[in-house]
């Protein structure tokens, strides 16, 4: 197999979603996505202590290592959030969908007691997105109206491609709409949404978080740059189901 159909690559995830396969591309993603998605959040758990989490529901730590409950339990709620976006692929993005999201990766974490975060709504405080310098976002009395424009806006494109997926998530984490989970929520509607319009999908590595968060602040100077970026990611994503899908079943 040279390149792998793009219907290959969501019909096996659903498959194997139902039947919990292990060791293959719903594997896969399962582990890296959450890994790296969580680490480029600020997570210290390792990627064996991810992958330890999604077979075995525990792990053992190592000798004198500190780890937040939060990392905990955001990871497994990111497969949780990993499986809601596999049931919800060709649906169509509106604003409860996305909140819901938000609310799987947040659920029972400390920020969920917290009426700050307001988890399971769009924030309430303003908040920001520092890189190397500071990004305003959107105003918390202003996120429902800039939300139904970016939808609106996407709901018009005839037919999707990957700088529009691009062109989505830009303006959706500088709208910012939640208290925290904002980049994971971005980074798994932008899975999905490759899915479904048959675009070879992607996982952001933490190793190249330094240029997706460039990609990112510099977009509108230089588009060119997340957009290389992310194709980068989709040629690793498309090695990896190279080897993993290169099977018939009879």
């Amino acid at each position: 197999m040279l390149e792998v159909e793009k219907s290959k690559i969501k019909n096996e995830l659903l498959a194997q979603k139902k039947d919990r396969f292990k060791g293959n591309i719903y594997h896969y993603c399962q582990v890296n996505f959450a890994y790296n998605s969580n680490k480029i959040e600020g997570s210290r758990l390792s990627s064996d202590e991810t992958e330890e989490i999604f077979e075995t529901d525990s792990f053992i730590p190592k000798p004198d290592e500190v780890i937040k409950v939060d990392d905990l339990v955001e990871m497994k709620n990111h497969f949780r959030l990993f499986d809601y976006m596999l049931d919800n692929i060709d649906e169509k993005l509106s604003k409860d969908l996305i909140i819901e999201m938000n609310k799987i990766l947040k659920r029972n974490t400390s920020d969920e007691a917290n009426p700050r975060y307001n988890v399971g709504g769009f924030k309430t405080i303003p908040n920001k997105i520092v890189l190397i310098n500071v990004t305003n976002t959107s105003k918390p009395e202003n996120v429902e109206k800039d939300i139904d424009k970016l939808l609106k806006w996407y709901e018009k494109i005839d037919h999707v491609t990957i700088e529009d997926i691009i062109e989505f998530h830009v303006r959706f984490e500088r709208i910012h709409p939640f208290g925290d989970g904002n980049g994971r929520v971005g980074r798994m509607i932008m899975f999905k949404e490759c899915l479904k319009h048959s675009i070879m999908p992607f996982i952001t590595l933490d190793e190249d978080k330094s240029f997706y968060l460039r990609g990112l602040k510099e977009y509108d100077n230089d588009k060119m740059f997340l957009l290389d970026t992310i194709r980068n990611e989709q040629d690793r994503f498309q090695k990896i189901c190279n080897e993993l899908l290169d099977f018939d079943i009879k």
